[in-house]
């Protein structure tokens, strides 16, 4: 009987493992145990119906900025829409960091969300988040890429050619101009500090012109501030050349809790997919009109690969040392 017992124990947990432990694409899936993944992909099951929320009123928030009355008012027009098409009220709630965001997404208290490139995978890891857009264009999804800039008549025309070189990173903590490159550059033949010397500049405009004037020999830094300079004329196009383009990096996600009732969920998922950005919110999104349709298991493949390969867990260990991360940056600001 003791031994039947613990087979079928077993055999249920494998079974739970199956439900939870990987993804379609092999990649494995770390979400928290009070939520399933039976199709793997990577982000929680909608509960089912008895089981699910259907509250009176929805709520709504962005992620946490420093004036956070601008993206109220910005999202103002889309609450009213979601409004209109799910029947229900909807208000704004202000979160004051990324980690109470994620803790209001988890206990309920927040249905609808934005929330910031590196957050998602907290949210949908320990919140039940799930990602369905972002902010976009009718061709694709607003974001950026980590570039690679060299001078124009450098002798670097490959990634392996930085063997031995002097390479800008901008700082500790950036993405695009530290983080990233250290995940991605090691697959393409070259790890920074072992193949090439890191010398951090500060800031990604700094980068770009100290390789336009010769004081670094190449500088990974984000595509959407080096155009930017470019069209401000603040350096040469035809001064510099882009040897690497990494895949896009998503801005904010959008997505709703996974325990809402299926019915509301598919309401609030078609006004996403529906609404088109007016001339004032279009202003404070750099051009974007809609919010373009993605999967976490895609789109936010190459921020997975960053943050696995940088030593970020999205679970609870992780969550508490951003949260912590958080509230020392926001006392040093108080000082």
């Amino acid at each position: 009987m003791l031994k039947k017992c613990m087979i079928l124990c077993v055999m249920a947990f494998m079974l739970v493992m199956s439900v939870n432990a990987f993804a379609a694409d092999g990649e494995m899936s770390v979400l928290d145990t009070m939520y399933t993944d039976k199709d793997g992909d990577l982000v929680a099951d909608f509960a089912e119906e008895g089981n699910c929320k259907d509250p009176s009123t929805l709520v709504f928030t962005y992620t946490p900025v420093e004036d956070p009355a601008v993206y109220k008012d910005a999202f103002a027009d889309f609450q009213e829409y979601l409004s209109k098409a799910t029947g229900k009220r909807v208000i704004y709630y202000t979160v004051q960091s990324n980690a109470a965001e994620v803790e209001a997404m988890r206990s309920g208290k927040l249905h609808i969300a934005g929330f910031s490139t590196g957050p998602t995978g907290f949210a949908v890891n320990l919140a039940g988040y799930v990602p369905i857009a972002v902010k976009g264009y009718p061709d694709g999804f607003q974001g950026y890429n980590l570039i690679v800039v060299v001078k124009k008549d450098s002798p670097i025309q490959k990634m392996e050619d930085l063997k031995g070189k002097k390479v800008a990173h901008t700082s500790a903590s950036s993405n695009s101009g530290n983080l990233a490159p250290r995940a991605l550059f090691p697959p393409l033949g070259i790890t920074p500090d072992k193949d090439y010397t890191v010398v951090y500049s500060g800031k990604h405009d700094q980068s770009i012109l100290g390789v336009a004037h010769g004081d670094y020999d190449a500088a990974p830094v984000a595509s959407d501030v080096y155009d930017r300079m470019v069209a401000a004329g603040r350096v040469d196009k035809d001064a510099l050349r882009i040897i690497y383009r990494s895949p896009k990096f998503p801005t904010s996600s959008f997505g709703i809790s996974s325990q809402l009732c299926p019915e509301l969920a598919q309401k609030i998922i078609g006004a996403f997919r529906t609404y088109r950005f007016p001339e004032s919110m279009q202003k404070s999104f750099k051009g974007a009109d809609r919010f373009y349709p993605i999967t976490y298991m895609q789109d936010w493949k190459v921020i997975r690969e960053i943050a696995d390969a940088t030593g970020t867990s999205y679970n609870k260990a992780g969550l508490k040392a951003m949260a912590a991360k958080e509230a020392a940056k926001k006392a040093k600001k108080k000082k």
